[in-house]
């Protein structure tokens, strides 16, 4: 049976616009455009209600936005909490997918459990630990650790606390989303060809020489992408804080976005609330940029180590 003609160039090139027509239309109008407006409302002084006419005032806003301290704790408040989530979480969620990798009866119920929370509403999550971080002696949480040190614990109030409302929020986070990782990596650790363990095991190597030598490199590209996506969210925080604390005790959990939208919502600065927005987009693009960079300097060195093993 003879073989159709190759389409053309100019056929392939219309049919890669018509389908990929809807996609571009729809992050042309709900990202590009709304980014776009938002560029140009934060060179204004825009705010809704006020009888003073609206003028172009350059970067002027943004020098005001990072010389206001709640703005630069509310970076600061960002900073860490990803620094503590981002590492803390994958590697919950590594050792999850570990655990729930092995051949078990029942461990699909297990898998299911582990990744319900992420199904959950944000909010409804941080409504149910407001209910587990009580504060007093009845509290769930308090009475917990009450319960094992044997009455040495002194209840707190962990939400009105400036030194534990932000590690409070750090641990609902990590609850919720630790199921979502760990999804990822499991179906990274499925990807993995089963004669490499076995060609390990007949060489000697242990369950642990297994883990460093064959799973973690092998599970390398996506242990990237989880590390990158989660920081991503880690700068998009807001539910948990609206719930949870408000930005408070003294600003101690107010993060950028929370910001971002208290003043463009609460207090009706649209404006000031877009260059918050633009800042926060900057900053997420920097780290995605920096972990670009970081991730192809880290492939081209094995590239050439191989080659140099080979040779």
């Amino acid at each position: 049976m003879k073989k159709p003609p190759p389409p053309s160039g100019r056929a392939v090139t219309f049919s890669t616009f018509f389908f990929t027509a809807p996609a571009l239309t729809g992050l042309t109008i709900f990202v590009l455009l709304p980014f776009v407006l938002a560029i140009i409302l934060s060179l204004t002084n825009v705010r809704l209600g006020s009888p003073v006419p609206s003028e172009f005032v350059g970067l002027r806003q943004y020098q005001r936005i990072l010389s206001d301290p709640t703005f630069r704790q509310a970076i600061i408040n960002n900073s860490l909490f990803a620094a503590v989530v981002v590492p803390l979480q994958t590697i919950c969620a590594l050792l999850l997918a570990l655990m729930l990798n092995t051949p078990l009866r029942g461990m699909a119920v297990f898998r299911t459990l582990f990744f319900m929370p992420v199904i959950f509403p944000l909010s409804l999550v941080a409504v149910i630990w407001v209910l587990i971080l009580a504060p007093g002696p009845d509290g769930m949480l308090n009475s917990f650790l009450e319960y094992v040190t044997f009455g040495h614990w002194q209840p707190k109030n962990f939400l009105r606390d400036p030194y534990l409302a932000l590690p409070s929020i750090m641990l609902t986070s990590i609850w919720q989303g630790v199921g979502f990782q760990m999804i990822i990596i499991l179906a990274g650790l499925q990807a993995i060809p089963q004669n490499l363990y076995e060609a390990a095991a007949v060489d000697g190597a242990n369950r642990l020489q297994q883990l460093f030598r064959i799973t973690l490199p092998m599970l390398r590209n996506t242990l990237l992408f989880v590390i990158l996506v989660t920081t991503i969210l880690s700068f998009r925080l807001f539910d948990q804080v609206q719930v949870m604390t408000r930005g408070g005790p003294n600003d101690g959990s107010t993060t950028v976005m929370y910001e971002a939208v208290q003043t463009a919502f609460v207090r009706l600065q649209i404006a000031k609330g877009s260059a918050m927005t633009v800042i926060l987009f900057l900053i997420v693009l920097l780290l995605t940029l920096m972990q670009r960079y970081l991730v192809r300097r880290s492939t081209l060195a094995n590239k050439s180590g191989s080659g140099e093993h080979n040779s």
